[in-house]
């Protein structure tokens, strides 16, 4: 386009088209042999884990004893065209003309079924792509009362789950949700409204407020998901679905004295081991979790090595088996005004 033979110098020229005078003296130079094989060894390892980032992917080199700074994988990522393959963090997107209620469940004791109930949502991976999974769980009980899929993140799919889980289980008294634009929807709303259920939602960036789901979709993702990929969200749906029937009929809890969550939910009792006959629990319904440690149970004071002189203390709650959850995991107390 620049034509140095031409009757304009080549600084007019570059000056009318808009681009700068070294950018037509420019040349690039060749990659020398020892970046191309940079470039060969990072396209082998990223092809074999397409998971990796950028940190992983130094780690790698490193083990194959080529040492390199994290900046110059970047930039021969950038030079590939890699990126990591990973959900992006978009499930939990407020928005902005949607009412956002108040948490609920701060210095609640919850330790009946129908009590609280909570939903949200997560990914599944499959072996190509992956698909939008909502469930809805009895708090105190960790029952799982119903779930669907989605390819969308439209509120239909989270609604369909909500009518089901009424249908069939009652209603609660509380039902708790993150701040995501599915749950805000009035669709949801209007319907937990209809039946007189309380809303509460999690505090903006607090996934301990809603931790029994958290906790959850860890269980889905590695004692199921992971060990058994689906190729199409057919294969998924029938996957899941035998998922949730083990996971309620037949995955014992620690928390729940080792009953399953079909049978905390039902009051029923353990199984003795070896015995072949029921034994009662002790004091019925164990109680799973007290937001705002309002438990006379939770007595010990525990402060955590970050938590410095002046900032609210927090405590370690007890779980019937005498083993603490770890502080992170714990509600801090109301602030003293």
């Amino acid at each position: 386009m620049i034509a140095p033979e031409a009757g304009l110098s080549v600084s007019r020229q570059c000056t009318l088209l808009g681009v700068a005078r070294s950018s037509f003296y420019y040349r690039p130079r060749r990659g020398s042999a020892e970046e191309l094989e940079l470039l060969k060894r990072l396209d082998r390892i990223f092809t074999d884990c397409p998971v990796y980032g950028s940190r992983r992917l130094q780690v790698a080199l490193l083990r194959e004893g080529i040492s390199m700074g994290r900046r110059r994988v970047r930039r021969l990522m950038r030079k590939l065209g890699l990126w990591a393959v990973r959900p992006k963090r978009n499930t939990s997107k407020r928005h902005p003309e949607h009412k956002v209620y108040p948490y609920l469940l701060r210095g609640k004791t919850i330790d009946q079924p129908n009590q609280v109930w909570a939903a949200d949502i997560t990914y599944i991976a499959m072996r190509q792509g992956f698909l939008y999974l909502v469930a809805i769980i009895d708090w105190a009980t960790r029952r799982v009362l119903s779930w669907r899929l989605s390819n969308t993140l439209t509120a239909g799919f989270c609604v369909e789950a909500l009518s089901e889980a009424l249908a069939r289980f009652g209603k609660p008294g509380i039902f708790n949700t993150d701040q995501g634009a599915q749950f805000t929807s009035d669709e949801f709303t209007q319907m937990l409204r209809d039946h007189e259920i309380e809303i509460s939602m999690d505090g903006r960036g607090r996934c301990h407020d809603n931790i029994f789901v958290e906790r959850l979709w860890w269980t889905v993702k590695h004692e199921w998901v992971y060990l058994r990929p689906a190729a199409n969200g057919i294969e998924q749906k029938r996957s899941l679905g035998a998922f949730f029937d083990w996971y309620n009929l037949r995955r014992p809890h620690q928390a729940l004295g080792w009953r399953t969550p079909d049978e905390a939910y039902l009051g029923q009792s353990t199984a003795a081991r070896g015995t072949g006959r029921l034994t009662r629990c002790q004091g019925g319904a164990v109680n799973l979790w007290t937001v705002g440690c309002a438990d006379p149970r939770l007595t010990a004071q525990a402060r955590p090595p970050m938590d410095k002189p002046g900032k609210t203390l927090r405590v370690s709650p007890t779980l019937p088996t005498g083993r603490r959850l770890p502080t992170s995991f714990t509600a801090p107390r109301n602030k003293t005004r």
